[in-house]
């Protein structure tokens, strides 16, 4: 049974590698534009930057027919694309493909190596395996798009948390006098998280050429807090017109503070049943006890 474990692994390395040469091979022997000028320039591009760009020719179109398969099987990449723009993320979809294959491919090897061992200790059907084998893969893949939602979603959460105390920062400082970039570019030196990530990008976008109202209404776009998004169209809008901005801020900031009140108490309340339960299985139980065991006990001394 070693042997052949040994040999199936000889095997699928050899068979590997093969398939490296041959991919290798016909890269070379169509090259790039960038393959044929990068000779050239090998006393200007570090070596670091040859290394890479050439490990992406030679892989690179593998690697994006792969990711275009993944992204048909399991979509599209309107919604990839939609919730790596609400987590700022500096890669695109193309990239998510790849980390999606990395962790398929690391889903599979763990299923592999339990198949592996399944079959050399008590044997198995090979159907089986192989279907263990496939659902490692599916669920690595799966996974990292499981994963993407929930960094979105906690992402989300920072931000609604943040907000309050930015939309009070940022009125003070127009009450004080000073306009809405300068009053954010304010805001801005002392602001740290993710709400900072996003204003920095629409002070980013100002100072590009971008109107004040364009730059809030492309955060209110990319954003999925309707918090700040409304606060962005408000703004936007305060900005455009001439609107006052100090009061639209701080009503703002007190909606959110009353919005993020109501969703604690509805939080609250649906989880009312699950607090009953230490009550009900934990605290009257040992207070029945402590309550009538001294009783049961005086009647038996008695009897």
């Amino acid at each position: 049974m070693t042997a052949t474990l040994l040999g199936a692994a000889a095997g699928a390395a050899a068979a590997v590698g093969v398939l490296l040469v041959v991919v290798a091979w016909w890269q070379v022997r169509r090259p790039t534009p960038a393959m044929r000028v990068d000779p050239y320039l090998s006393d200007l591009v570090p070596v670091r930057t040859r290394a890479s760009s050439t490990v992406g020719a030679v892989y690179g179109p593998w690697l994006r027919g792969a990711a275009e398969l993944v992204g048909r099987l399991t979509g599209g990449t309107a919604s990839v694309e939609r919730r790596l723009v609400r987590l700022g993320s500096p890669y695109g979809v193309d990239a998510f493909r790849v980390q999606q294959l990395a962790w398929g491919a690391a889903g599979f090897a763990a299923a592999a190596v339990l198949a592996v061992l399944v079959w050399s200790t008590s044997g198995g059907s090979p159907v089986v395996l192989l279907t263990l084998c496939g659902v490692g893969l599916v669920g690595g893949v799966l996974g990292r798009d499981s994963a993407l939602s929930s960094q979105v979603a906690r992402r989300e959460e920072r931000l609604a948390e943040e907000f309050p105390a930015v939309a009070d920062l940022l009125a003070l400082a127009v009450a004080a006098g000073e306009s809405p970039v300068a009053g954010l570019d304010r805001v801005l030196r002392v602001l740290r998280g993710a709400l900072a990530d996003e204003l920095g990008r629409v002070l980013a976008d100002v100072r590009t050429g971008h109107t004040v109202p364009a730059a809030f209404d492309a955060l209110a776009s990319r954003t999925g807090v309707a918090s700040i998004a409304r606060f962005a169209e408000g703004l936007a809008v305060a900005v455009d017109r001439g609107t006052p901005l100090v009061d639209v801020l701080h009503a703002q900031a007190a909606d959110v503070r009353e919005s993020a009140r109501r969703e604690l108490m509805e939080s609250g309340g649906r989880k009312e049943i699950l607090m009953m339960i230490p009550v009900v299985f934990l605290v009257l139980p040992v207070t029945v006890v402590f309550a009538f065991y001294p009783g049961l006990v005086g009647l038996r001394l008695s009897s």
